[in-house]
């Protein structure tokens, strides 16, 4: 079936993320790719084609904000060349789609060429944001380079450009934007697999992130920043960052000035629980295990400030070397906060806040891309329906057109 076939879903209990509820007797028309109307199924129009899930569960299609399909190893930099990068790229573009994220907002080292592949089809996968390059400062969480690197290159680290300065800052969000980057990221504080910087401390001075986001802003960007502690997250956020990514040391009162700033918080609570096990094997020093575990510990409390002060939380996984396969499982952290109600919106409406698509994806309402997944269970009894362990998901539609069938529902 193609998405320019005009058909219904019916038999389906739907999702509504934003109420929180189950809606029955409904049945959803498809038209172009988008959902033309939700309707009961008594008034459908006379000889639309319908195929019946059999009372199975119909949620938005999953929305990742903070996916890596470019990053597969942990020593990838330096040693595996593009072209292999994007051909694994290819595979773990896929795999995220089968699993329900229909929509993905890459976090560094994707570019607007995985994107139009994907637009082409010459990859299957999710509908597709990019970063392009990350800007780090010499020494911060993108620069890669071992202490014993002299080589002083603009372009270290692979998935990293190197600027230092508003000059070079400036150069380098007009050089992505140029090459087609949809947002900016920065890294704004130290990280886990950097060997050059603490995790406290922040980075970029305060001039060098305003003209970064000044110049985001001026065509059309925005700038996310990776970023662990609080002083940095309140830096990036006075000084123009619209997302901060991680924040696991997230305080009330910077929790507040997000609120009154309108910036977001993206989680990627499951990295650090993979990491922890599977860190060693791919070659973490102890420092690197160290700065895991620090952070994993403070992960669930930066979730709940979050959610206190109204924070507007998406949903993210960061899983560059580890499994791939993890991606649904963070939403059993959330959940573990929350409850499964408004983990699941984290990683459907409230991210299509994040990437500005609101009413485009992350909800099952008129006019929205129908991006749908079947599911064999309420994911309001728990999400472990998307999960590894206990996994239910039996179908996934994309702008109209079934993606994965399991049960050959499409085939007739």
């Amino acid at each position: 079936m193609t998405e320019q076939q005009d058909y219904a879903l019916t038999g389906g209990k739907i999702v509504d993320v934003v109420a929180g509820k189950i809606i029955d007797g409904k049945a959803i028309l498809i038209s172009g790719g988008r959902i033309k109307s939700i309707v009961a199924e008594s008034e459908l129009p006379a000889g639309t084609k319908t195929v019946s899930v059999g009372g199975r569960y119909l949620t938005p299609g999953l929305i990742d904000c903070h996916s890596h399909v470019f990053i597969g190893q942990f020593n990838d930099d330096g040693h595996v060349l593009p072209s292999e990068m994007t051909a694994r790229a290819g595979i773990h573009l896929k795999g995220s789609l089968n699993r329900g994220f229909t929509t993905v907002r890459d976090a560094g080292g994707a570019d607007y060429g995985h994107k139009v592949a994907l637009e082409k089809g010459l990859f299957v996968g999710p509908r597709m944001f990019v970063a392009g390059k990350i800007l780090s400062q010499t020494g911060g969480h993108g620069d890669h380079r071992g202490r014993a690197d002299t080589c002083s290159c603009a372009h270290a680290g692979g998935i990293s450009i190197i600027a230092d300065g508003v000059d070079q800052v400036r150069w380098a969000v007009r050089e992505n934007v140029r090459q087609g980057a949809d947002h900016i990221k920065i890294m704004a504080g130290g990280g886990v697999s950097s060997p050059g910087d603490k995790l406290k401390h922040p980075q970029y001075s305060l001039q060098e992130i305003s003209t970064i986001t000044e110049e985001a802003e001026r065509v059309g960007r925005y700038v996310m920043a990776h970023v662990y502690a609080d002083i940095g997250i309140r830096r990036a956020v006075e000084h123009g960052v619209r997302t901060i990514e991680h924040g696991n040391f997230l305080t009330a009162e910077t929790a507040r000035i997000m609120v009154e700033r309108d910036a977001h918080l993206v989680p990627t609570l499951i990295t650090y629980e993979a990491d922890g096990k599977y860190g060693m094997s791919f070659g973490w020093s102890p420092e690197n295990a160290e700065k895991n575990s620090e952070v994993l510990a403070s992960g669930l409390k930066s979730l709940e400030v979050a959610l206190e002060a109204g924070v507007n939380v998406g949903y993210g996984t960061d899983l560059c070397w580890s499994p791939k396969t993890y991606q649904g499982d963070g939403l059993l952290i959330h959940q573990k906060v929350c409850g499964a109600v408004e983990a699941l919106r984290h990683a459907t409406v409230n991210n299509a806040k994040v990437i500005r698509m609101e009413g485009e994806v992350g909800q099952l309402i008129e006019g929205a891309h129908a991006d749908i997944v079947i599911v064999d269970a309420n994911p309001y009894d728990g999400l472990e329906c998307f999960a590894q362990t206990d996994n239910k998901v039996v179908g996934v539609i994309q702008s109209g057109r079934a993606v994965r069938d399991d049960l050959q529902l499409f085939t007739a």
